[in-house]
């Protein structure tokens, strides 16, 4: 049985080969990150070229997505490279000082509009949490501060305000133009950076359509406090979200991500949207061959919560093994996907459908799972059908067979979800229904005497056209059954 959680990789320095590309995708990655914190518009789409190359060379297809910075609000340098604050210590952030200057005393910011968002009793936090100030008050450019956890502090750490509320817009102008190269090369999906509102992912729509790629995915990274309490407007605007610890964990603290990551998770799924489970997870593997122990229970827990995809970020893109680490995610997965609620769901049991096409997806997936089912074949144009019934907990493989190529990309990301070519140009519905089974006893997945189900619609080709469901027995004459 085929992994269902999909697993997303960084690409990077550490993967700059074909060697190492095709390890990658001979592991099993079904996404790649380009991570637009770093790196040149070339490089970028450089990187995206190769992958989708030996991609093809491998019969495969690997999803890209564009992860956009975002506003990167931080402290500036200091002149003498790091500091140590105590607890107790007086320390200022001063808009006006230069970002080369910091001292002892005070530092730069790079968001110049950070005073104006705070005032006397507010915490900030920096470098991730590891030192924590006490806002005594605001005095013109300048935020004087208390120390109230101290430590080491280097150049250029970012500033969290603990509990959200910074105003910082979240396309950049360095995210504008960054838009345009996802555009350039039809990214899957652009994962925007921090992300405040609904009206954010609208304007992120808004330049991709301008750009041309309006049909591209948007991925709304959740790290801010605030996004939290609009994220049913965040979700609506959004073909899916992902769960960025890192951030998100130092705004409301470590304490609260467990329960929050599983809330997320449950709500994406019940509004039909992909979720993503990022930051952190097998971040041992950069320097070690194996995961620690706690490593492996994160990814499992997520999986057992019903995570599309899980991440990997720097054990991939700079780690000393990126193959392994992908190896020994993909076990980790398959073993959680053993489990009884990994296969179990009540999702929309007691819910009204709008469309025939849901409709017939939930129908499907109801009686997959009560009919022992081997495999679903979805005909699909633009993969909606699939992504509702990757929605049901199941062990039942969904294959999107599709002719759009932009289609067979984009459900790279759908737990459960596996894309395959098929036109259905110059067909009768005779010819696609044993042509569809015989794609699955191709690829090894159905033999004679299995059920599989097809779905399909009256007029092919037709976006939401989706409005038959057949139960079919493989035969050994390739003449199947309609049951």
């Amino acid at each position: 049985m085929p992994r269902r959680t999909k697993i997303i990789a960084t690409l990077g320095p550490a993967t700059d080969t074909s060697e190492a590309l095709d390890e990658l995708i001979e592991a099993g990655i079904d996404v790649v990150r380009l991570n637009f914190s770093h790196g040149t518009e070339e490089e970028h789409l450089k990187r995206a070229e190769s992958v989708r190359n030996r991609a093809r060379a491998h019969g495969r297809q690997v999803g890209v997505m564009v992860d956009l910075q975002g506003p990167k609000i931080r402290i500036g340098k200091f002149e003498s490279g790091t500091i140590q604050l105590k607890d107790g210590d007086k320390f200022c952030i001063d808009m006006e000082l230069d970002l080369r200057k910091g001292s002892q005393e005070a530092v730069g910011s790079t968001y110049n509009k950070l005073n104006e968002d705070l005032s006397r009793g507010d915490t900030l936090l920096l470098d991730d949490g590891r030192i924590a100030l006490w806002v005594i008050e605001i005095d013109g450019a300048k935020i004087n501060c208390k120390v109230t956890q101290g430590g080491k502090l280097s150049d250029n750490k970012g500033i969290n305000l603990h509990g959200g509320g910074l105003s910082a817009a979240a396309l950049t102008d360095k995210d504008r133009a960054d838009i345009k190269t996802a555009a350039k090369m039809e990214a899957d999906y652009v994962a925007v950076s921090f992300v405040r509102n609904a009206e954010d992912v609208r304007e992120a729509r808004k330049l991709l359509t301008e750009a041309g790629w309006g049909s591209c995915g948007i991925i709304s990274k959740i790290e801010r406090a605030e996004s939290i309490n609009v994220i049913d407007d965040i979700m609506l605007e959004s073909e899916g979200i992902m769960v960025a610890r890192g951030d998100l964990g130092v705004e409301i603290g470590d304490a609260s991500l467990p329960p929050v990551q599983k809330r997320l998770i449950k709500l994406a799924r019940g509004m039909n949207r992909v979720v993503i489970t990022a930051t952190q997870m097998m971040e041992s593997m950069i320097e070690n061959p194996i995961p620690t122990r706690a490593e492996v229970f994160d990814v499992a827990n997520a999986v057992l919560d019903g995570t599309d995809a899980v991440m990997l970020s720097g054990e991939t893109a700079v780690g000393k093994y990126p193959a392994k680490v992908v190896e020994a995610m993909d076990n980790i997965c398959q073993e959680a996907e053993k489990e009884s609620q990994a296969k179990i769901s009540t999702h929309r049991m007691n819910e009204r459908f709008e469309r025939r096409d849901e409709a017939i997806a939930m129908s499907t997936m109801y009686t997959a799972n009560h009919f022992g089912v081997k495999a679903i074949a979805s005909l699909t144009e633009t993969g909606s059908t699939t992504l509702w019934m990757s929605r049901i907990s199941s062990d039942i493989p969904i294959f999107a067979m599709t002719r759009n190529l932009q289609t067979r990309r984009k459900v790279t990301l759908y737990r459960g979800v596996y894309p395959v070519s098929f036109d259905v140009t110059n067909k009768n519905r005779d010819q696609v229904n044993r042509e569809m089974i015989d794609e699955l006893v191709r690829r090894g997945v159905v033999r004679a005497k299995d059920t599989v189900i097809i779905t399909k619609g009256d007029m092919a080709g037709e976006g939401g056209g989706t409005n038959i469901m057949k139960i079919c027995r493989v035969e050994d004459d390739g003449d199947d059954e309609i049951i």
